[in-house]
């Protein structure tokens, strides 16, 4: 786990050693373990080192092929480098570590890069051939490794972290304005570009080809995900047996280290299944829990504290056990922080992701998180609900927009933003992004209940998990902390999708009969139900306690609603409504009041637009102005 950096002249000028190690220097909290650099002709590389596997200088990077063709810097981890590497040896390829770079980097030798399709796990690769001077970008399927790009036409730059790229010396921080659009229309972004002008995100699954006659980027994507390949005949049993084998070898697969291994525990279901697995494969597992002190809390925010849960698992499975209690005034202390982490504002109250990594880096280098399992196995039956009666696409589109609109909808955008944004926006832009997510997989049909909600699965993994997974790597990576997903393994991915939707919702078939008889408030009863997950919890029935299987659906968060009115109110206030408030250049300080106020006097629950409101604040201090933030 690491961070790259790489500049590409395509001139052939060679970029300055001290301006490359400035970069990456930029990012060093994601390899505090070493550094290494290559410069030949126009291409540059640069890494710094977490390491995990073999942490001896033999896993130094850059690293070269034997045959001297191929130099990469990586970052990730490739769970089946073990059985690569035995094909690889077969071939002739010989090794002198233990680490999963070099059987990359002689995968490469042997198979070009076509190899990356190989290859189980997570990453975001750099590779330059010396023979053709060509150079090659690769993401992970699921995009849970970053890798940011900008390209003016003669210079590639690239990096784990939009930081890095800053630093080259010939880009200038702008804000794009079509992306802070979008990002307060879904609190995410779903194209790939990001709130820094020019620079852009590498998507999952794609290998992009550099040379010197590149005048701009091609993506070309290898893999997407697929839920319209039911498998018709499987046998609701066969489900749950051919998941809990995957999911146990999922587990045991992802452990593989030199380093010590912990896991979160929440209180829930997902990682509450990991925990029982590894802690079946390694001696007394260390578990992480972030609770929150709950003395000023009200309403349904007052079950937000999963401690008790957790404290119940982590008896049971006999693991070292270890709490961080956060409370409201811990906001202030760790916003600035998280946001200059983040960079790529994404979604959720993210805050609580910095403390528990932070607390678990004092422990352990690695921790499985358990992220992935509600994507795939259908763990929002709520939003799924409400179109799965959809007329047609259109009606369908209709319905999920709306919902989807989760901070700021679009009849309100003009309020929203001063002139000098909204004159610039396309108003209709948002809409547009949000249905070629759809449109992008030309085998997706909107005839069934079925269909409707397996175009929810592929939407939602294609967009909210990619959030989650950036919002994950960055604030693990703050601390020096690798992060993995045991649900994101390859197997286990493939035959998620092919399970029917009427093995993964337990009420699938009453609440057609609802939609039918028309007898109640359907918006209601589609919101009031939790029974997602169905394959998932009968798999782990063997592992975990029967309390933690039934419990309710329930997020990682803080109980911000409460505390925004309570004990963070001034701070909210002081922070967005002051006369040096940066985001007023481009964010109406009367709209921002109106929302505060409605806040506050417990009109509407705005706890989310208050919090994408202070990170785009704190976004502009620190990358507009300069605001200087210690870590």
């Amino acid at each position: 786990m690491c961070g790259v950096i790489g500049v590409f002249n395509l001139n052939g000028e060679p970029f300055p050693l001290v301006d490359l190690k400035r970069m990456a220097d930029a990012i060093a909290h994601r390899g505090p373990d070493g550094e290494g650099y290559f410069i030949d002709g126009g291409i540059a590389l640069a890494h710094r080192r977490l390491a995990i596997l073999d942490t001896s200088d033999r896993g130094a990077q850059p690293m070269h092929s034997k045959d001297g063709k191929w130099v990469i810097v990586f970052n990730g981890c490739a769970y089946n480098f073990l059985e690569l590497k035995k094909d690889l040896m077969s071939q002739g390829h010989q090794f002198i570590s233990t680490t999963d770079t070099e059987v990359i980097v002689e995968g490469l030798s042997a198979y070009g890069v076509s190899f990356f399709k190989k290859l189980n796990g997570m990453f975001a690769i750099a590779a330059y051939n010396k023979e053709e001077k060509k150079l090659y970008l690769s993401r992970d399927r699921y995009g849970v490794k970053p890798l940011y790009y900008w390209h003016n036409g003669t210079t590639l730059v690239f990096a784990s972290e939009i930081k890095a790229i800053i630093k080259h010396p010939d880009y200038s921080i702008d804000l794009n304005k079509e992306s802070l659009n979008e990002y307060f229309t879904f609190q995410n972004l779903f194209t790939f570009q990001t709130l820094f002008k020019g620079v852009y995100m590498l998507p999952p699954a794609n290998t992009v080809t550099i040379d010197r006659n590149s005048k701009y980027v091609e993506h070309n994507s290898w893999w997407d995900f697929d839920f319209t390949q039911e498998d018709a005949n499987m046998s609701y049993e066969d489900a749950v047996s051919e998941t809990a084998h995957l999911f146990k070898q999922a587990v045991k697969r992802q452990m593989i280290a030199d380093v010590p291994v912990g896991s979160y525990l929440s209180g829930g279901m997902d990682s509450g299944s990991i925990t029982a697995i590894a802690s079946k494969n390694v001696n007394r597992l260390s578990t992480f829990t972030c609770g929150f002190d709950m003395s000023e809390v009200t309403g349904v925010e007052a079950n937000y504290d999963e401690r008790r849960d957790a404290e119940l698992m982590a008896n049971h499975f006999k693991t070292e056990h270890y709490e961080q209690v956060i409370n409201a005034g811990d906001l202030s202390w760790s916003l600035p922080r998280v946001v200059n982490h983040l960079e790529d504002l994404r979604v959720g109250m993210s805050y609580p992701n910095y403390y528990i990594s932070r607390l678990a880096s004092k422990f352990v280098k690695v921790c499985l998180q358990g992220t992935g399992g509600d994507e795939l196995y259908g763990g929002y039956p709520w939003r799924y609900y409400r179109v799965f009666r959809s007329l047609d696409q259109k009606d369908f589109f209709d319905q999920y927009y709306d919902f989807w609109q989760r901070l700021v909808p679009d009849g309100d955008r003009n309020k929203l933003f001063n002139d000098n944004v909204y004159q610039k926006i396309q108003l209709d832009q948002p809409r547009q992004i949000f249905e070629r997510v759809f449109t992008f997989n030309n085998k997706l049909k909107y005839d069934t209940p079925e269909q409707h909600i397996n175009n929810s699965l592929y939407f939602e993994i294609k967009t909210f998990l990619p959030g989650l997974l950036i919002v994950g790597d960055k604030l693990s990576m703050a601390n020096g902390l690798e992060e993995r997903f045991p649900f994101l393994d390859n197997d286990l991915v493939n035959f998620a999708q092919k399970i029917p939707v009427k093995h993964k919702l337990g009420n699938l078939e009453f609440m057609k009969r609802v939609d039918e008889n028309e007898f109640r408030d359907k918006k209601t009863v589609y919101t009031e139900h939790n029974d997602g997950k169905t394959v998932l919890r009968k798999a782990m029935m063997d592992f975990i306690p029967e309390k933690i299987l039934n419990r309710k659906k329930q997020g990682f968060s803080a109980p911000d609603e409460s505390w925004y009115r309570g004990e963070n109110a001034e701070y909210v206030k002081e922070l967005l409504l002051n006369k040096k408030t940066a985001s007023t250049e481009f964010i109406s300080k009367k709209y921002m009041s109106k929302i505060i106020d409605e806040h506050m006097n417990q009109k509407i629950n705005h706890r989310l637009l208050i919090w994408s409101f202070m990170n785009f604040e704190w976004w502009c201090k620190i990358f507009l102005n300069n605001e200087k933030i210690e870590n």
